[in-house]
């Protein structure tokens, strides 16, 4: 890429100042400097954290995202933000569940391989769907299985093939946080494991699920924050672009 730039403006197609453009390693916009060399780095686009930032500064980040990348991710948006930046921005798609914003220029085609979403109850939809919007973001194939808590075991085991056959595993749970040591003993495939704030008063807003899984027996599983679907997601996109690897060519990697 940095050769190309550099031809062009040997053979005056290009010019000095939009070659500094192009090398530029991220675009400052007063409010925000956005990191459009992120991909290039490390595989995917800069993520957007909606929580904290205005509906104006969200539209100016997304669009400014959309000129150079091929998806565009929002986490943590309000309805009323998303709907702001939708008027603009109509091929947008909002998930409420997950809070989520998205756009992807073209849904790529797959191998048959996925990541699997295991979600314990209904009450952590949210950040199961936060994880799932992430990894299909990113252009991850994911499978959801939601609703294969300990509290009912043989929900679970009627999902164990399709759970086994993923390349990775987000399990998200919360109260006791048991499903990821359970899924733990009956996988070999890496397991991210994801705490949600879901439980009673004991439940210390997701302290004890958190607690559980870093102390969990089973091998082969690793925590996130609290409520982290998007964390997990991430993490389990990497591991999916490991097992399923594209050459990658050194001089396209920016830093």
């Amino acid at each position: 890429m940095i050769d190309d730039i550099l031809e062009q403006v040997q053979n005056g197609t290009l010019t000095v100042a939009e070659a500094k453009t192009k090398l530029a390693s991220y675009e400052n916009l007063g409010f925000v400097k956005i990191d459009h060399h992120r991909k290039k780095r490390q595989g995917f686009p800069e993520i957007v954290f909606g929580e904290g930032k205005t509906a104006e500064q969200i539209l100016t980040i997304v669009q400014s995202l959309r000129a150079r990348n091929d998806s565009v991710l929002v986490t943590r948006i309000s309805r009323e933000k998303a709907l702001f930046v939708q008027k603009e921005c109509g091929d947008f798609e909002y998930n409420e569940i997950a809070r989520t914003l998205a756009w992807v220029k073209e849904k790529k085609k797959t191998n048959g391989s996925y990541i699997a979403i295991v979600c314990a109850g209904t009450s952590d939809l949210p950040v199961a769907e936060e994880a799932a919007v992430t990894a299909e973001t990113l252009g991850i194939p994911v499978r959801r299985i939601y609703d294969v808590g300990v509290a009912g075991l043989h929900r679970l085991l009627d999902n164990i093939d399709e759970i086994r056959n993923a390349t990775v595993l987000v399990c998200v749970a919360g109260m006791e946080g048991a499903l990821p040591s359970v899924l733990g003993g009956l996988v070999m495939n890496p397991i991210i494991a994801v705490p949600t704030s879901v439980g009673y008063g004991a439940n210390f807003n997701g302290l004890s699920a958190l607690l559980s899984m870093l102390n969990s027996c089973a091998s082969g599983v690793s925590v996130v924050n609290i409520d982290n679907g998007f964390g997990a997601a991430y993490n389990a996109a990497l591991i999916y672009k490991l097992v399923h690897k594209k050459e990658v060519n050194d001089e396209d990697i920016i830093f």
